[in-house]
């Protein structure tokens, strides 16, 4: 397993595949990690399915709202929700939106981003500086490349499980 330099600031997110670990930047985007530790430490990611997986460009996840939901109309509802705590101020930082960097999705108000997260599947340049960037996959990458792709895809993966290191 990669060397976890910070366990509170570490992410261990169960795919089908097996473990993806990811690397909290909470030097860079302070909210958007604390948001992420507290809704994975409350369970609220557990189970929550990947709604958008587009080839070449990222995996959408993070509808702590819609995306548990099992039947295909509230899947399609998918990427519409949030969580129950409110919305976070943009965090934007000179960080690139390099392959295997974790964004924060948001509707076209900078300031909306909540509970849903985005993990690039190449380097997607043009996002720069228009999404904050707050993480960065450091172990599972391939489990990631595995997601089943579509817009959202008729049997969508899941995050099994995601915890901070620290508690694991």
């Amino acid at each position: 397993m990669a060397e976890i330099k910070d366990p509170e600031n570490t992410i261990l997110m169960e795919l089908k595949g097996g473990t993806v670990v990811i690397e909290l930047l909470a030097d860079v985007a302070p909210k958007h990690t604390e948001r992420m530790k507290e809704l994975a430490r409350a369970g609220e990611y557990d189970n929550v399915a990947f709604h958008r997986v587009i080839d070449g460009f990222m995996a959408q996840t993070g509808d702590v709202e819609h995306g548990d939901m099992e039947d295909g109309f509230n899947l399609r509802r998918a990427g519409t929700g949030g969580s129950s705590l409110p919305d976070l101020p943009a965090e934007f930082s000179k960080l690139p939106h390099d392959r295997g960097t974790l964004g924060a999705a948001r509707s076209m108000n900078p300031n909306s981003a909540n509970s849903q997260f985005f993990i690039n599947f190449k380097d997607n340049s043009f996002l720069n500086g228009q999404y904050t960037v707050y993480g960065r996959v450091i172990e599972g990458m391939e489990h990631v490349d595995a997601i089943t792709r579509g817009e959202p895809p008729a049997q969508p993966d899941r995050m099994i499980s995601v915890k901070v290191a620290a508690d694991a």
